[in-house]
């Protein structure tokens, strides 16, 4: 059976795009300020959540902790319980919001397992709905995002405040 090339454009803004040195998540952690240039939504005293940049949905999520660290096995076990703490919000204030139908969650650890920040830790929420996964991506080498960044980040950040 031969290889088939399986194509992801909307990916080439991060892949293409120039890199900027140093982390970007302590970067965004150092501002003070949410703000949908940010792309952060939430934060609390052990990590925040931020809107990915280059999702593979509309409302792809990242938890992120505030210190750097590149291993799971190294997060303290308040920094894990506080990780997983802030997943769980993450993921009630998405159902509050954008009512998804189901969830993927997931890290990437090192660079060969996809991270695209392997020295900073962070788990992804990708948000799913019935028939997200249709003929467009499948056959049209194509995603579909319904809703524009902007308005995701205004509905996700409303959210939050409630909390």
């Amino acid at each position: 059976m031969a290889d088939k090339t399986i194509w992801a454009p909307w990916r080439s803004g991060f892949i293409l795009g120039e890199k900027e040195k140093g982390c970007i998540f302590c970067r965004l952690l150092r501002q003070k300020k949410n703000t949908p240039a940010n792309l952060v939504l939430h934060r609390d005293d052990h990590g925040f959540v931020l809107l990915n940049k280059y999702p593979y949905n509309c409302g792809h999520l990242l938890v992120v902790p505030n210190r750097h660290v590149g291993a799971l096995e190294r997060l303290t076990e308040e920094e894990a319980t506080a990780l997983m703490t802030l997943t769980q919000t993450a993921v009630r204030v998405m159902k509050q919001t954008l009512k998804p139908s189901a969830f993927n969650l997931g890290m990437n650890l090192g660079r060969p397992a996809g991270a695209g920040v392997p020295g900073h830790l962070h788990m992804h929420i990708v948000p799913r709905w019935v028939g997200d996964s249709n003929f467009m991506p499948i056959i049209g080498r194509t995603r579909v995002h319904s809703i524009p960044m902007e308005k995701i980040y205004q509905t996700l950040a409303e959210g939050f405040a409630r909390l």
